[in-house]
């Protein structure tokens, strides 16, 4: 009896980790629906343009920072712009990995009623423009912690989270992974930098965190 009883534990935690993935596939599945059921022209039409210019607001943010430094010759500004781009670069190879490692197919294949209105490549988990919105968001808010910066920074990551579900291509957990590994990755960016470019010598080199 000794014997079973675990066996049985193990196999009781077994279906209830099954059962409750079930629920929540269910739940995202049902909430893409109402999603879908509900969406108009205009919004969808808005939430596409979002999505669609992730990658390029996230490059013009380090470029413009880049470009910036460069002409007021501001070594510290052109720190923050190259932490903020190996942060996205970070962010964007760890969500890609992950992607084909997890392997989730995409909302649409396995629901009928989930209709996307944007086109769908690599698998589902995480969501890589996510990864992105979140690790330029998160790696601008560290490098200009000021509320004006930090506000509107993380509504635009939200809303190009928010609009990769609208349009039907990424369940909510694939949105919050990626906000996960976008935040997490400028925090480890952030302390790497640290690790590198510490220096005793403060004319060596200047440090902006």
């Amino acid at each position: 009896m000794r014997k079973i009883f675990p066996a049985r534990k193990y196999l009781s935690l077994v279906f209830l980790i099954v059962a409750n993935y079930s629920f929540a596939q269910n739940a995202e599945q049902r909430f893409l629906e109402h999603l879908t059921e509900n969406r108009t022209p205009g919004m969808t039409h808005f939430m596409q343009g979002v999505s669609n210019s992730t990658t390029e607001i996230s490059l013009a943010v380090p470029l413009g920072l880049f470009i910036t430094s460069r002409i007021n010759h501001d070594e510290v500004m052109q720190q923050k712009s190259l932490y903020v781009l190996e942060n996205i670069a970070a962010g964007s190879g760890i969500a890609i990995v992950l992607k084909y490692v997890v392997n989730r197919p995409r909302p649409a294949t396995q629901d009928s009623l989930i209709i996307p209105a944007s086109d769908m490549g690599s698998p589902s988990f995480p969501s890589g423009h996510a990864s992105i919105a979140f690790s330029t968001a998160t790696a601008l808010s560290l490098a200009y912690p000021k509320w004006y910066v930090i506000a509107p920074a993380y509504l635009w990551a939200c809303t190009v989270g928010f609009s990769r579900m609208y349009l039907g291509v990424h369940y909510p957990t694939d949105v919050f992974a990626g906000a996960v590994i976008g935040t997490g990755s400028a925090f480890l960016c952030r302390e790497v930098n640290k690790w590198l470019f510490h220096s005793k010598d403060k004319k060596a080199r200047i440090v902006w965190y």
